[in-house]
């Protein structure tokens, strides 16, 4: 049986995955916000979906104050230890659609990664509300390269052949045209980014099972999935590491 669709549960038990193997953002990407947009470390962002936070330390290292906006508690309570006492930092139980954040009270909104979970239309209308008259909406994530060398190739048919749903799952990210009818006349600025993360055999492991359409110890396909993972680092690894490769997409503008 697939898992659940709703992302508010179906990364509960990958929490410690995530934080350790979940890779960040290319560090041309707030400049670039900066330089396409006017951004400056003096507006007030509300990260949502920001799960363990991620995308916030990025915001946070950058001089922000930011509100996390996450629903799924384990994810909320591994960011919360993560930036305890952290002065600009601070976390609620929210949904994209939902934030609980009072009216035109940031300057700005993003999602990273988690966008493909949220409803579109019902996040645009929460967004609208919660960002201040001529703030700004900030989408991004990290679309990893399925081919181009046998690694990459290799992976891509690793998660097909043993994914729990990873078809169904892969095909919500949303294309550069709905992107652009997401934000309407509004948009201001689109680019893309090269990213990559290089990792040892246990770090590519923790990297898998940090997805949700991984099948987790117990499930008949777990321990041939693994299998194929090592068969799969040892046939390409150099030096002990492999490069998983990404394009990180952003898209930023106005919400009317």
């Amino acid at each position: 049986m697939d898992p659940p669709l709703d992302p508010t549960s179906r990364f509960s038990d990958r929490v410690e995955d995530y934080v350790r193997h979940r890779p960040d953002y290319p560090a041309a990407l707030l400049p670039w916000l900066r330089d396409a947009c006017g951004i400056d470390a003096g507006w007030r962002v509300a990260d949502i979906g920001a799960g363990t936070g991620i995308s916030t330390r990025m915001w946070l290292d950058a001089g922000h104050e930011v509100i996390g906006v996450e629903p799924n508690a384990a994810m909320r309570s591994a960011a919360q230890a993560a930036f305890t006492g952290h002065p600009r930092a601070a976390w609620i139980d929210g949904s994209a659609e939902c934030t609980s954040l009072p009216d035109a009270s940031v300057d700005l909104v993003c999602a990273a990664q988690a966008f493909h979970w949220f409803e579109p239309a019902a996040t645009h209308r929460e967004w609208a509300r919660v960002l201040r008259p001529g703030g700004l909406a900030v989408v991004f994530w990290n679309t990893r390269l399925a081919t181009g060398n046998g690694f990459q190739e290799g992976y891509e048919r690793l998660l097909r052949d043993f994914g729990t749903d990873y078809q169904r799952i892969a095909g919500r990210h949303p294309d550069d045209e709905a992107m652009r009818r997401w934000f309407g006349p509004g948009l201001q600025a689109a680019q893309r980014f090269a990213h990559g993360q290089s990792l040892d055999f246990a770090g590519l492991q923790g990297r898998l099972l940090s997805s949700s359409y991984a099948p987790k110890a117990g499930h008949p396909r777990h321990e041939a999935m693994l299998a194929a993972l090592r068969g799969l680092f040892d046939a390409h690894a150099l030096e002990g590491r492999v490069r998983i490769d990404y394009a990180t997409r952003v898209f930023a503008g106005t919400l009317r």
